[in-house]
């Protein structure tokens, strides 16, 4: 009988520790969760003495904002030495188009020279890297393999590695996290919309990718980089996070974003995906055969499309505007390649830049042998399951199971 009793007793105080255990968690997540999220940018404690008497590169553009301030301007307000400005496609104001030659100018408002990453130099030249101690990479990426931002932060991170700078990421959430999908790149197919063998949507943030590339040692010499990431405070993995500036011309709102890892392959073929629209990124259309009854005529917009696809032509299509769309469909565009197919058009335009948004030439060939959504996202599991286990050590951010 006392056994019973003593059993009975343990069981309840078990119960009860983990009753409390719980009951803490939640606090916490809960707490985790009513608090506002900070960006890296934000935490000017965490970084701002690393930066005390060093001559800083900024690589940043229109999204590097806190609270509506610049960066440039916050960080020279609390007498810090910018020294230069790196900027990325589309510019550091965010205002040229994609695929535009960015040029080296002269920031109007600091006076702080404003040099070129994207183009013929991906990299500055070591007379620039000279004049620096530390460079901070804070761009608003979107978890996508061929955007190309953080291409260029492999490259800065290169160039770091190679002259001995810090690199230091203030990081940002990624609002496509919870999404891994896509083909694993290839190392043939490697371009600067994918240098790195990770999937389509890889479900990291910029600061994991980063602490990635050095661990894997995607750039050389990446044993001497000096990195440092200041991560997003309050920011979970399935934190649900709306961007508040778009982080390029042509991703106007959180819907483009959404439909932009599905929308994407659509630029290697004729049809158009809204560029010189006000809705780029969520339309799909074509003339002459129409892809539904949606009618829009592009047009040419300063700072975001000069010369769209079909502009001035009236084409027919989808308005995705509504979709719930997520993640990486394939569906919409098999079933344009059905419809182009049998008109006697030609779907795949420009094969090679297929293959490089996709890291492979294998999504292509297997869309043109007929296979479908399911089939195709089978053949890349293995390659995800592996990605996923060699991401682990780099993660920053958890799940929070109130969400």
């Amino acid at each position: 009988m006392l056994l019973r009793v003593i059993i009975l007793l343990q069981c309840l105080l078990l119960i009860a520790c983990t009753d409390s255990n719980q009951a803490q968690s939640n606090a916490k997540a809960t707490a985790i969760k009513s608090q506002p999220i900070l960006v890296g940018a934000a935490q000017y404690e965490a970084y701002l003495g690393a930066l005390k008497d060093k001559r800083v590169g900024l690589v940043v553009n229109q999204t590097s904002q806190v609270d509506g301030t610049h960066l440039v301007d916050l960080l020279r307000d609390k007498g810090v030495d910018v020294v230069k400005i790196f900027a990325p496609e589309h510019g550091f104001r965010g205002d040229y188009d994609a695929g535009a030659h960015v040029k080296n100018t002269t920031d109007t408002k600091t006076g702080i020279d404003v040099v070129s990453i994207y183009g013929s130099n991906k990299k500055p030249d070591p007379a620039v890297l000279s004049e620096l101690d530390v460079i901070i990479f804070d761009i608003q990426d979107v978890g996508v393999r061929f955007y190309t931002y953080i291409s260029s932060m492999h490259y800065m991170m290169q160039a770091a590695a190679l002259h001995n700078l810090e690199f230091i990421v203030l990081d940002r959430p990624n609002p496509n996290i919870a999404y891994v999908d896509g083909p694993i790149l290839e190392p043939q197919f490697r371009s600067f919309v994918g240098m790195h063998p990770i999937p389509v949507l890889h479900g990291m943030t910029v600061g994991e990718l980063a602490k990635m590339i050095k661990g894997e040692r995607w750039i050389d010499k990446a044993e001497q980089l000096k990195l440092r990431i200041i991560p997003v405070a309050n920011y979970t993995r399935n934190t649900e996070y709306k961007l508040p500036i778009k982080p390029s011309p042509n991703l106007p709102n959180a819907q483009a974003i959404n439909l932009y890892p599905s929308l994407c392959f659509f630029e290697a073929t004729p049809i158009t995906i809204g560029r010189g629209t006000d809705f780029a990124f969520q339309v799909i259309g074509y003339s002459p055969v129409g892809l539904g009854e949606f009618s829009f005529t592009p047009r040419a917009i300063k700072g975001a499309s000069m010369n769209p696809k079909f502009k001035g032509v009236t084409v027919l299509g989808q308005d995705l505007r509504a979709s719930a769309i997520t993640g990486l469909d394939l569906n919409i565009f098999i079933n344009a390649y059905t419809q182009l197919t049998q008109a006697n058009q030609v779907f795949f335009e420009r094969p090679d830049f297929m293959d490089k948004l996709a890291g492979t030439d294998k999504l292509r060939l297997a869309i043109k042998a007929g296979k479908s959504e399911q089939q195709i996202k089978q053949s890349w599991q293995a390659g995800l399951t592996t990605f996923m286990q060699k991401r682990e050590p780099y993660l920053l951010y958890k799940y929070n199971s109130l969400y």
